[in-house]
Parts: structure tokens; C-alpha cells; sequence
């Protein structure tokens, strides 16, 4: 029970919860609709480039002759953008201060040079959540991460929170979505003296590192198993993140485990290129 007295965020501190996860209600779709959001979600994980008429047309195909009115959205819905060539889980605002994009050229040698964070979409079995991870693009080591029913700022905030309690980055990558542009996130990453940068908008690249993980994640882990509610989502995430970056090797980083490469000697990882990093919050 939530104590009046002392404030939600200290409570949940002190229990070791996600806010997001205190406020977990469930979002209502029908049969029809979560089985056409499963197959968007896998269709579109294949093929990013594809918008939403398309998308119609390709359900088309397989016996889901559906109005594109609905498809489009659908993709909303899961924050999918339904014609620009990328996801974005995240909603831009009309008026925010505009950033620009810093790391054009810049070469990455060195963890906590730059951290990135961005949004992706986790199918339930009867519904669904949103996942935002903080990563470190030299290693890929993903610093935390946080689960949703709703697009809003807080667990993106949370997310942000328990990274920097881990280090602070030289800067900060994000997309122009409301969760990242608000002020509370902006003015958390300045007050802590971090560069922000944000991707073009249509910039499928811009953020490859973390695109590149959502891709990871679903094949490894989120379309073989049926989550059965949010419990087991966060529950089995939790495991698969302690997989990732302890255990998984990657070849761009000379077969060493994020971990390994975010933790190593400056040397060893500069001779090996990139990595990552990852952090769970559980």
C-alpha cells in the first residue's frame, strides 16, 4: 500500500520499483487488433522502411484484409511511425528547444563518450508495454532500462535516473520525442553537465547502436517466448539483460561481452572499436 506520507518516488526507491511499474494499468485492444499488432511489430522489425500502406497491403497478403486507416493506427498506437524511415516509439512535441546532432563524424574510442536511449514496443499475450534502455555506444553495455503501459515521460525518467547513478557521459543521444525533449529529462542531463544530441527527424542512423539492440532483443528473446502479463516480461527481460551484457559475445567488439568491454582496460577495448553496456532495473 502507498504510504501519503512520504513521497512516491522515495517509496519506490526504498522497495527497489520502477514508478512505471507502480502505475501499471492495462491497455484494452481486441483479439483482432493484438494479433495485428504482433505481426506489425515482427513485419516491422524486419523491415523498418516499410510505412503504413504498405504495411496494409503486406497484412493483405496474408488473409488481413484490414482498412490502412486502421493499420496507421495501430502503428500509433505502438508508436510506431507509420511512414517516416524509422521507428519511433517516441511522440515529438510541436514546440521544444531544438538540439543538434553532435556525434557527425565523431569517432567513438571510450565508454561513457556517448550514451544513447530510445524506445521500443514488448508484445504481451494479452496486450502490451514499452521498453526504453540507456546504452553506451563504445560498448553496447545498456546501463538500465525500464518497462510501460503508456508512452509518457516518467519511466523514461527513471530509466535515466538509475544510469547515472553508474557514471555520467560526455554526451547524451536521443530522438526528438516528447519523452527526451521535456523539460525534466533536458534539464536532468544539464544539470549534470552532459552535451545533448538528438537525431535528425527521418534519420534511420542517427541512433543505429540502440536500433541495432531492439532488433537483438526481439529475436533473442521477446518473439520466442509469450509474455504472459508484466510480470513476466520484466522478469524474464531481467534475465535476458544479464545474459546480454555479461555473457553475449559480439564480434565488433573482438568477441569480448559488453561488459567486458565497458569495464576493460582503455587499451585493450581502443584495439577492439566500439562496444557497450547495459544495466538492469529491476
Amino acid at each position: 500500500m502507498v504510504d501519503a506520507k512520504l513521497p512516491v518516488v522515495r517509496q519506490c526507491d526504498l522497495l527497489g520499483l520502477a514508478r512505471s511499474t507502480l502505475y501499471y494499468a492495462a491497455e484494452p485492444e481486441d483479439d483482432l487488433n493484438l494479433e495485428l499488432m504482433r505481426l506489425l511489430d515482427e513485419q516491422y522489425t524486419r523491415t523498418p522502411f516499410y510505412g503504413g500502406r504498405k504495411l496494409t497491403r503486406w497484412l493483405a497478403r496474408r488473409g488481413y484484409v484490414v482498412n490502412h486507416k486502421r493499420v496507421q493506427r495501430l502503428l500509433r498506437v505502438m508508436g510506431l511511425r507509420a511512414v517516416a524511415p524509422r521507428r519511433s516509439l517516441s511522440q515529438g512535441r510541436k514546440e521544444h528547444r531544438k538540439w543538434p546532432y553532435l556525434l557527425a563524424g565523431m569517432k567513438i574510442v571510450r565508454p561513457n563518450q556517448v550514451w544513447s536511449a530510445d524506445i521500443t514496443y514488448i508484445r504481451l499475450a494479452r496486450g502490451f508495454l514499452y521498453l526504453v534502455a540507456v546504452m553506451d555506444w563504445f560498448s553496447r553495455y545498456v546501463l538500465s532500462w525500464e518497462l510501460s503501459n503508456s508512452l509518457d515521460s516518467l519511466f523514461c525518467l527513471d530509466a535515466l535516473r538509475n544510469a547515472l547513478r553508474q557514471g555520467r557521459p560526455e554526451v547524451f543521444n536521443t530522438d526528438q520525442g516528447a519523452q527526451f525533449t521535456s523539460d525534466d529529462f533536458t534539464g536532468r542531463l544539464e544539470s549534470a553537465g552532459i552535451a545533448i544530441s538528438m537525431d535528425g527527424r527521418g534519420r534511420c542512423f542517427d541512433n543505429i547502436f540502440t536500433e541495432r539492440l531492439w532488433r537483438t532483443v526481439k529475436y533473442e528473446e521477446v518473439y520466442l517466448k509469450d509474455y504472459d502479463g508484466p510480470e513476466t516480461a520484466r522478469r524474464n527481460l531481467t534475465d535476458y539483460f544479464v545474459f546480454y551484457n555479461g555473457e553475449r559475445l559480439h564480434q565488433s567488439l573482438g568477441y569480448r561481452t559488453p561488459e567486458e568491454a565497458h569495464l576493460g582496460e582503455r587499451k585493450e577495448a581502443n584495439d577492439f572499436g566500439c562496444g557497450a553496456r547495459l544495466s538492469l532495473v529491476g
